[in-house]
């Protein structure tokens, strides 16, 4: 599934995507955990029924807000890559539910333009893996979607954290 603006298309959804290329070695990696941390897994969703929980939590976030979103994919991936992780100091995929990659809004110039669509990547397994229902994924998907939301328009984790608690 990729989200640009205001439309939704999907990939083949029994297949992980890593920056738009399948790779196998990653695949295997995903169907291994899955296999070995199945029983943790309380509630487990298709990769589509996952991904319609990620649209609603889009359609969701308030007008203001869609309507400064511009050239923005949203992706769901199983898990990050290791080479992700390792390079943002992670040790664990379940570390992991969800990314922003791109310039943030508040930091682009009248400079900014032609460039390939920022990105927000949902991990369903680290997601599904903390929780056991279905009403409780809904709700992660939402907080995650609002937290990487949060990281477009320019708030830091720190920030981020303060607004979650209600500190701000």
């Amino acid at each position: 599934m990729q989200w640009r603006g205001q439309s939704f298309r999907s990939f083949e959804s029994n297949k992980s995507y890593e920056f738009g290329v399948q790779s196998s070695e990653f695949q295997n990696l995903c169907s291994e955990l899955r296999t070995k941390h199945s029983e943790l897994i309380v509630m487990k969703l298709t990769h589509q029924e996952f991904e319609a929980l990620v649209v609603l939590a889009l359609k969701r976030l308030p007008r203001f807000f869609k309507k400064k979103m511009k050239n923005v994919d949203v992706v769901v991936e199983d898990l990050a890559s290791r080479d992700l992780l390792s390079g943002m100091g992670l040790h664990s995929p379940s570390q992991l539910l969800g990314l922003y990659q791109g310039i943030p809004l508040d930091r682009r110039g009248f400079y900014y333009g032609n460039v390939l669509p920022d990105k927000i990547t949902l991990f369903q397994i680290p997601i599904e893996s903390i929780c056991r229902t279905k009403e409780e994924i809904e709700e992660k998907v939402r907080d995650v979607v609002i937290h990487e939301v949060g990281h477009y328009f320019g708030l830091n984790d720190e920030k981020l954290r303060e607004l979650e608690r209600g500190d701000a």
